[in-house]
């Protein structure tokens, strides 16, 4: 069974890749085990040394590179370009960080010395998304390449042509053979990988469904797992907003490729007393987007990723509807071809109602009426996701402790979740646990190894 590129603008297959066989997942594994007794004795200079030549490849590639991405997911040519340059960042920012935040930590003793050292652990698995398929593998393979590890990349099966440049840009800049390797396999398949004795831990970015099988085999196998899950950010507008500011950033919040994002705000949590302006403008922020063809730069609203998924949006909405939201704007699948849906505002859904606790993954915005900071904070809450969120106020004292009572990961203030390679990235509850990105990102897949020296015949 075969591995296809479908564009979601036309929804034709392009090109077909055959999935990896049994032999050369074997071959894939020994290579990579080979290739970390090697790696981890190298220099954090030698390493930093790679990583900017993949970085520097990403950007002299970046036209080919952009538009892979959007053939093979939809994603608007600019935000395609966007995506690149933050992954060439994130690669940078590990070439020139990773030293300082891996260095040797004095502890105090009274006698003789110790210090807690951090070494690589092995070969790890990537499981990785589709929404965003360079940024997602940078975030993961940099960090842990500049700790010593090694790399195998299980990528989404809706973008092999991503998934392959990835790995000819690390072959191009000098990358040993088993630094970064990938693998086309079916989800199913990696649980199994996981028993492997020489793959020593795994991160999955993905679905609940998915990132709980891979927790289980994770754990059946004491392996150390890292999960980025699902998310319905709120975003809470109190009445004291800049609304003008907070319609902006909420529009390109939930409109960031096309609303199929983690942290995309998706529950508009809005008092009562500025709700009525703050949706009229929101309304006409969203109205008449130029609807065509992603490649294009005037486009203002791509396709969803595929058509399976632009078909399950029309059954949330519909849900939704039935859960007693009204349809504010839009609501509907576009009559043309290709897997394209309104950019839609649905208000009303009762708090409590399936489709409450359900992650809207496209352009459309949900809006909650609250009469005042305390039901806005419960609302917030009432999920079981906990990954991003948005706090818009002008006192900026008063949206910190707001902030700090969102029980998610991330909190922003006065800006939709976002995402730079210094910034901790990941959430709670059942939008997974660990973190990537910053000096976070780095710690998670590293032996946290203690040296302790003692005095010629002190017994401490």
């Amino acid at each position: 069974m075969g591995i296809a590129t479908i564009n979601p603008y036309t929804d034709k297959a392009t090109r077909t890749f055959d999935q990896s066989t049994p032999g050369a997942i074997e071959a894939a594994i020994a290579g990579a085990d080979s290739c970390f007794q090697e790696w981890k004795a190298t220099s954090y200079i030698y390493r930093a040394a790679l990583l900017r030549k993949v970085a520097a490849l990403l950007l002299e590639s970046k036209d080919e590179l952009a538009r892979l991405i959007t053939s093979e997911m939809g994603k608007r040519i600019s935000e395609s370009f966007g995506e690149i340059e933050l992954s060439s960042a994130i690669f940078t920012y590990y070439a020139d960080h990773a030293e300082e935040f891996l260095a040797d930590v004095p502890i105090a003793t009274e006698k003789g010395e110790a210090f807690i050292r951090s070494s690589p652990v092995g070969v790890l698995l990537g499981i990785e998304p589709w929404n965003f398929p360079f940024y997602q593998v940078a975030r993961f393979a940099a960090p842990n390449i500049m700790v010593g590890n090694t790399i195998l990349l299980k990528h989404a099966s809706n973008v092999p042509q991503c998934a392959l440049a990835i790995q000819r840009i690390f072959h191009e800049a000098g990358a040993p053979h088993g630094l970064y390797t990938n693998l086309f396999i079916p989800g199913a398949q990696v649980a199994r990988l996981l028993d492997d004795p020489r793959i020593k831990g795994a991160s999955l970015t993905g679905g609940e469904e998915a990132g709980a099988s891979l927790a289980a085999a994770a754990g059946k196998n004491l392996k150390k797992s890292v999960l980025e899950l699902g998310g319905s950010d709120a975003f809470i507008v109190l009445e004291d907003a800049d609304i003008d500011m907070a319609v902006h950033w909420g529009f390109i919040g939930r409109m960031n490729n096309t609303g199929q994002c983690c942290v995309a705000s998706k529950r508009f949590i809005v008092l009562e007393s500025v709700a009525d302006e703050f949706t009229k403008k929101l309304i006409a922020q969203m109205s008449d987007l130029i609807v065509g063809d992603p490649m294009d730069a005037r486009t203002q609203l791509g396709p969803l990723s595929s058509e399976q998924a632009a078909i399950h949006l029309v059954e949330q909405v519909k849900n939704a509807v039935s859960d007693g939201a009204s349809v504010l704007l839009g609501g509907s699948r576009i009559e043309r071809e290709g897997a394209f849906y309104e950019a839609t505002i649905l208000e009303g859904i009762k708090p409590g109602s399936p489709s409450s606790y359900q992650e809207l993954f496209g352009p459309v915005a949900v809006i909650y009426r609250v009469p005042d900071e305390e039901a806005a904070i419960s609302l917030a809450n009432d999920s079981p996701f906990g990954l991003g969120g948005s706090v818009f106020s002008a006192d900026i004292e008063r949206a910190k402790r707001v902030a700090d009572r969102i029980d998610t990961g991330m909190v922003f203030i006065n800006h939709p979740t976002w995402t730079a390679p210094n910034l901790p990235f990941g959430g709670v509850k059942r939008s997974g646990y660990g973190r990537e990105l910053s000096r976070l990102g780095i710690a998670e897949f590293v032996n946290k190894k203690l040296i302790r020296v003692s005095e010629l015949g002190d017994p401490f």
